[in-house]
């Protein structure tokens, strides 16, 4: 008996060693035993297929895991990081100072993109490639700009609202002196609409071959403003080869833009010529009409109580890039007779003319053309009482320019 027990005194150490070293064994011995070493060949043996790497093994056995194909892991030394994954598989050791790092920090190293208290998405399955982060620094960046132009007007809502007041703090104020900048912007806007230009132009310069006697006509306009204001004169009138002038005007208007294409015009006309003179207040407008019509328009009330309105227009339709032919027509008529002035009520006169261009240059072009002129009424009737006909046609020739 005494041996038995010495025996079982003796075994009972080995059995309570064997578990210790099963819990300390590495996971090298976790593998199959070893291949016996192959016997040398006199032919080498080809490479061997590496396999593509994956995250866990064939089996998905945790021990054969390959840790160095993990998506996402950094591409440091394993030496200098321990990943959090890692160390609670009990493979490595987290550094003092990595330790010290929590989720906020390590958050916060994505230039400011991932939310650090994203409970989705922790930073550690981030950089393993297994989730993406909620954004959310940018987007809050982005409420910001939205806020701020909001409040600058930049991102109203459609409407007719007032437009918000124009910025008054210059960037460039805070680098150049402020004089000088000031000088600098109103330039500015002067050269883009503010100038101020002077123009002449003849729309008609001619010579009119008609029936009996030869005459001559004019048309022509000038200007001095800007954009919006201007001075206008205007003349036009007709006379004959040696017998002078038949009938004249000169119209000088304050001109003001009423929209991208058009100008309402107010101001005073006078008459000159043989017949009586007349000043009117005169009233009218001019402008581009749809389908590119050079229109205008215009009532004209005589210090007698003579009202008379007129009605024109031209189409310059374009041939070639130098050739243009170009329609024109003019109505003018009357709220009643007006005997001095051998003007009749309702429509007096009508004149409708084709003449054909060549521009030279934009600022010289001659033509050629032809004018039919008709008066109707009463109109007519005193022109063949004063021995005029009431209806001809002119042969024409003359200049189109501007300065």
């Amino acid at each position: 008996m005494t041996r038995i027990a010495l025996l079982l005194a003796g075994i009972a150490p080995l059995a309570f060693a064997v578990p210790a070293a099963a819990q300390s064994m590495d996971h090298s011995m976790h593998g199959a035993a070893p291949a016996p070493t192959p016997a040398p060949s006199p032919t080498p043996a080809p490479a061997p297929t590496v396999p593509p790497a994956t995250d866990t093994a064939a089996d998905g056995s945790m021990e054969q895991m390959d840790h160095g194909d993990m998506q996402g892991m950094d591409s440091e030394p394993a030496a200098s990081t321990c990943a959090p994954e890692h160390a609670a598989m009990g493979h490595c050791t987290p550094e003092a100072e990595a330790s010290g790092k929590d989720a906020s920090d390590m958050g916060a190293m994505d230039h400011g993109t991932a939310s650090p208290s994203d409970p989705d998405c922790p930073p550690e399955h981030a950089k393993m490639g297994h989730c993406t982060p909620k954004v959310a620094a940018p987007m809050a960046g982005m409420e910001g700009m939205a806020a701020a132009s909001s409040a600058s007007g930049t991102d109203l809502p459609p409407g007719d609202g007032v437009a918000p007041a124009p910025p008054a703090d210059w960037y460039a104020d805070r680098i150049y002196p402020k004089g000088e900048m000031e000088h600098s912007r109103h330039e500015m806007m002067k050269e883009n609409g503010a100038q101020t230009i002077a123009f002449i132009s003849f729309n008609l310069a001619e010579y009119q071959a008609r029936k009996g006697r030869d005459g001559f006509r004019w048309d022509g306009e000038a200007w001095y403003g800007g954009d919006i204001n201007r001075l206008t004169v205007k003349s036009e009138g007709e006379g004959v080869f040696g017998e002078g002038i038949e009938s004249s005007e000169v119209q000088a208007l304050y001109s003001r833009a009423i929209g991208p294409y058009f100008n309402a015009q107010a101001g005073i006309r006078q008459d000159f010529g043989p017949g009586p003179d007349r000043t009117y207040a005169t009233i009218g407008f001019e402008g581009l009409a749809p389908y590119w019509f050079e229109v205008e328009g215009a009532l004209f009330l005589s210090n007698k109580g003579d009202l008379l309105a007129r009605l024109e227009g031209y189409y310059d339709q374009r041939l070639t890039q130098k050739l243009i032919l170009q329609p024109m027509a003019e109505f003018n008529l009357a709220a009643r007779d007006v005997p001095e002035s051998g003007v009749g009520s309702g429509l007096s006169n009508m004149e409708l003319g084709l003449r054909l261009r060549y521009e030279i240059v934009k600022e010289f072009a001659p033509y050629l053309g032809v004018e039919w002129a008709r008066k109707f009424g009463d109109t007519a009737r005193f022109a063949r009482a004063a021995g005029e006909d009431a209806n001809g046609v002119s042969f024409v020739m003359g200049v189109r320019a501007w300065f």
